[in-house]
């Protein structure tokens, strides 16, 4: 996948969907009766590069304040979405030792990589901070986990609702219609090419989330030192 390429094809088709207030709103975000959870592999990117994508994020605070955002201790990349959240899965229906053993197990081969943060893209729901692998080691690690999941006998949604190939990481969800849309937007192409830098990947992290990746509602299971 040209990851460029998808990334601007995203953009290109979600804003003007958001121009043409044909954009969606996540009426569950404040919902305290949102109990849909799950499983998943996530990577953490540096204090320095959040603390750069906070900076881009308090603009757009200043003009759109009602939107959700993300705060540092929720920023992540999603490796993979062993369980999909869903209303009701609790942790101990499951052997988490098991997941474990499997992802450990996919793990072999997994060298040094990095994840550069450029630029900005967005959906009809939310807006992404482009992240860019810089060698296949994350992909093919993906593709373990895809090969070794599905032959055990484990809970598992792997690629239900889609299949993951890229690094971005999403920064604001919309909660509320819009009041400044257009200074909104005029912030995000400012920062459609910001380069928020570079970190290398040290961990990863297995947790139990809420849909949103909420640090207080995430329970972290296991950390792999990769």
């Amino acid at each position: 996948m040209d990851l460029q390429e998808h990334y601007k094809k995203l953009y290109d088709e979600s804003i003007i969907k958001i121009i043409a207030d044909d954009y969606q709103i996540d009426t569950l975000i404040e919902n305290p009766n949102d109990l849909r959870f799950g499983i998943t592999l996530v990577i953490r990117p540096s204090e320095e590069v959040k603390s750069n994508i906070q900076l881009f994020l308090n603009e757009l605070k200043s003009v759109e304040p009602h939107q959700y955002y993300y705060q540092n201790g929720d920023i992540h990349i999603t490796v993979m979405s062993i369980i999909s959240c869903y209303q009701g899965f609790e942790l101990n229906t499951i052997n988490v030792e098991e997941y474990v053993k499997i992802i450990k197990k996919s793990l072999e081969g997994f060298s040094a990589t990095k994840i550069q943060f450029k630029g900005i893209t967005a959906s009809p729901s939310c807006i992404l901070v482009q992240g860019f692998m810089e060698n296949d080691v994350i992909n093919n690690f993906r593709n373990r986990l895809r090969e070794n999941f599905k032959v055990s006998s484990l809970e598992q949604s792997i690629d239900k609702r889609y299949a993951i190939q890229t690094a971005h990481s999403t920064v604001v969800r919309f909660k509320k219609k819009f009041t400044c849309k257009n200074d909104f937007l005029k912030i995000i192409e400012k920062y459609r090419n910001v380069d928020f830098g570079s970190f290398e990947v040290s961990a990863i992290e297995l947790v139990y989330n809420d849909w949103y990746q909420r640090e207080k509602k995430v329970k972290k299971l296991t950390v792999f030192k990769v």
